[in-house]
């Protein structure tokens, strides 16, 4: 299911500047001075979209929830002064009811929210006959289906302009990045849906700011249709992220050194097409070359049926989980994809001779029943 709509808000915004979409303002709106001093850099920066949440979904109590209602005089005036539409988070029905009601230009979904099909469809609900743009950020954990799942239920409730938001997801493993990117999953969503823009958050995904440029780079040459930044005119006193917001002058350096990657030309569509042609074949041998295998492990899994051998050898997997990647390593390729190549293919032979060792168990059963 896809909402193909041509005038996008997103798309308009981005086509009009001839340039990325550019998101930015800060992770809170704490005070109007600080709004108002924000959005007036921003505004000389030439910011599509100026942002703030004043409704902050914390993880613990105590900690700065956002200044609520009384935000939203504040990106009133942000949108009078200078003429920037301005964006603000929803998690209940009633930040919609407020937010449209304070003519906010913009809404978008947090990635806590995004993980409940229960509230996003609460949401979808009190949006049904609005006009309002809303972007969504990606659930907190790794799961196309829940991030899929939001941004259709808006579009079965006549919402024409939406916008996904790429944060990065949660996990336990210690990483370089505060959210790990996990770019296969956005790059789905895009193959799933290839008119929905798609806008990269650099700044939780990064969680600090030296990360911000390359983060952001690697969104814009993945097709992504521009950026959501924090900024702050003063991060180390922000109430709420400090260690991931940049001030509006570093804003202002990664803007400029942004690269959008030139449109193909006729001569380079030729060229593609011809290797792409020899990928294909190369696939095809790829793919003959497993079922070649794969009947090999059938053979092993009948001969371990036979002599009743269990199926997991932790020896040969061990052996082969290393020559695999030294051959890897000789062949110039990745050893750690071609690691994770063969973990799939070795439990695909498993669940393959599983099959085989136990079938006359299950025939057994089922005659029994």
């Amino acid at each position: 299911m896809e909402r193909k709509k041509e005038r996008n808000y997103f798309h308009q915004l981005s086509k009009l500047r001839r340039r990325p979409l550019a998101v930015a303002g800060p992770c809170s709106a704490e005070t109007r001075e600080q709004v108002l001093d924000t959005a007036r850099q921003l505004k000389e920066l030439q910011v599509d979209i100026f942002r703030a949440g004043v409704w902050k979904p914390r993880s613990k109590p105590g900690t700065f929830e956002g200044v609520g209602t009384e935000g939203m005089k504040w990106l009133q005036e942000v949108r009078q002064t200078y003429g920037l539409p301005v964006a603000t988070e929803v998690a209940k029905p009633h930040h919609i009811e407020t937010a449209l009601r304070h003519n906010i230009d913009v809404l978008w979904i947090g990635a806590r929210t995004t993980v409940n099909p229960f509230d996003v469809q609460e949401l979808a609900e009190a949006l049904r006959g609005t006009h309002v743009p809303v972007m969504v950020k990606n659930p907190v954990n790794p799961d196309l289906s829940l991030w899929a799942g939001a941004i259709e239920r808006l579009w079965a409730a006549g919402v024409q302009d939406v916008a996904a938001i790429h944060r990065g997801f949660s996990t336990y493993e210690p990483t370089q990045y505060r959210n790990v990117p996990l770019w296969q999953i956005p790059i789905q969503l895009k193959g799933l849906y290839p008119h929905l823009p798609v806008v990269v958050d650099p700044s939780h995904i990064g969680g600090k700011p030296d990360l911000i440029l390359p983060i952001s780079q690697k969104g814009l040459d993945l097709d992504f249709e521009g950026v959501m930044i924090e900024t702050h005119p003063n991060p180390t006193a922000a109430l709420s992220d400090a260690e991931q917001q940049i001030t509006p002058a570093a804003l202002g350096e990664i803007l400029e050194k942004l690269q959008v990657r030139s449109l193909p030309d006729a001569a380079f569509i030729s060229r593609t097409e011809q290797l792409r042609q020899k990928i294909d074949r190369a696939d095809r041998e790829i793919i003959e070359a497993l079922a070649r295998r794969m009947r090999l492990v059938e053979k092993i899994g009948e001969d371990k049926k036979e002599n009743n051998i269990a199926v997991l050898q932790p020896d040969r997997w061990k052996s082969i989980f290393e020559t695999r990647k030294e051959w890897a390593r000789q062949m110039q390729v990745n050893p750690e994809f071609a690691a994770e190549l063969y973990e799939l293919i070795h439990l695909e032979s498993i669940r393959v001779q599983t099959e085989i060792v136990e079938a006359d168990l299950t025939k057994n059963l089922t005659a029994e029943q």
